[in-house]
């Protein structure tokens, strides 16, 4: 048998190998197959926490004596939700003094205790807690709405740079942990997490962020259900082994990797480094929310997979079996201006609704919905015939507040003054 022969049946080319070179080849291929296989299994997901929209306030420290070590739990958890209820509106209102509730009351808005170190003696406990507050029965009392403007939904590919190779999914690290625990229920950024596991990690890995082409992009967004993508990245720093850790936290946008913003960060060592990630994570939400309500965190058209079909081609497409003196061509006009509008979408019937309205504005031509988020912050496209001061002053018009920021408008129904007495 010839060596041409042999090289297209792989049996025939093993056999014509001496016995130590068939050793090394077969453990080769198992090498190769191990590694393809932790590849594809193993531990490496992290699922995300359930975030509701509960106000959250974490770091309450409670150090308590008592008779017996359950009493003395019980006692620092009621002497936690009174503190929390303070820090509460303290933040909500900026200082002066919150509302004397009873610990019955208090309780009674209480939807969930987190333990974030806890030691307990015979007649002592030390802890750090969070309490989470429930919106609904916390809201009326604090004077916030229940409703949070929020996003498009956008997937999460958190990235990070860490001995100078970039991960993401394909392995669990430190990185995911802090955004699989973040509660996004109190931000304006509807986040698409997953848990990394099945085809996560090879769908969604470091490399992803850097691809350019639109194609690919759509199916995986359509794979998880959002409109766009954002990219946080954690780039850390060692001193020396064991030493202080430098984090380099940066917030990127979109399929062309767009900067929104980025802090540095420092842990004093490893240990702080969960808590040091907890706070990145945090602080790069706030950079999204900053982005969102300026106008610069806004979906990409071109990730939209099916555009919006015209009802003018709809109606020459039909008459094509018309006879040809009975059809009338359409006109050659010129395109309006584009602009992007935010409107709130809290059920089906607020979308055609809100169409509607901003087609009713004379020097509107179309008014069609690019990006949907049912519960949430939807996007309009707008071609109009005009300027962006006289699309905000037919908004205004038809009883919208208006938000502008170049050819984006944010509008929201403005709330109707009570009666007079």
């Amino acid at each position: 048998m010839s060596l041409s022969q042999s090289l297209t049946r792989p049996a025939a080319f093993v056999r014509l190998l001496s016995r130590p070179v068939q050793i090394l080849f077969a453990i080769a291929l198992g090498l190769a197959a191990a590694a393809l296989f932790a590849q594809m299994e193993g531990e490496r997901g992290v699922p995300p926490i359930a975030s509701g929209g509960d106000f959250e306030v974490r770091g309450v420290k409670v150090d308590v004596f008592a008779k017996d070590a359950d009493t003395a739990r019980y006692t620092g958890w009621r002497m936690a939700q009174r503190q929390a209820w303070r820090m509460l509106w303290n933040r909500t209102h900026g200082g002066g003094g919150a509302p004397a509730l009873s610990d019955s009351q208090i309780e009674a808005m209480v939807s969930g205790i987190e333990i974030d170190y806890e030691q307990a003696g015979p007649t002592r406990y030390v802890a750090t807690l969070g309490i989470l507050f429930d919106r609904a029965r916390t809201g009326a009392l604090l004077g916030v709405s229940g409703n949070v403007m929020r996003s498009p939904p956008l997937l999460v590919i958190p990235v990070l740079w860490d001995g100078g190779s970039a991960v993401s999914y394909e392995r669990t690290n430190e990185w995911q942990k802090a955004w699989a625990r973040y509660r996004t229920g109190d931000s304006a950024i509807d986040y698409v997490r997953v848990a990394g596991s099945i085809a996560d990690p090879i769908l969604l890995n470091a490399g992803q962020t850097g691809r350019r082409g639109r194609l690919w992009w759509r199916v995986l967004l359509d794979q998880y259900g959002a409109a766009d993508v954002v990219i946080p990245i954690a780039r850390l720093d060692r001193a020396y082994p064991g030493g202080p850790v430098t984090g380099v936290f940066t917030a990127r946008y979109g399929p062309d990797n767009s900067l929104i913003g980025s802090v540095t960060l420092r842990a004093s060592n490893d240990s702080g480094l969960p808590k040091m990630l907890d706070e990145g994570a945090r602080r790069i939400d706030e950079l999204y929310i900053r982005a969102l309500n300026d106008g610069r965190l806004r979906p990409d058209p071109s990730l939209i997979i099916e555009e919006p079909v015209d009802p003018a081609a709809l109606e020459i497409e039909n008459a094509v079996d018309a006879p040809i003196d009975a059809v009338e061509l359409p006109s050659v006009v010129t395109t309006g201006t584009s602009f992007s509008i935010q409107f709130d979408t809290p059920d089906v019937g607020s979308i055609g609704a809100g169409e509607a309205t901003v087609r009713s504005i004379p020097g509107v031509r179309t008014a069609n919905t690019s990006s949907l988020a049912l519960g949430g912050t939807s996007v309009m496209q707008v071609s109009f015939d005009g300027t962006a001061d006289m699309l905000r002053a037919g908004l205004q018009a038809r009883g919208y507040s208006v938000a502008a920021s170049g050819t984006t408008l944010r509008i929201t129904r403005r709330q109707a003054s009570p009666p007079s007495q």
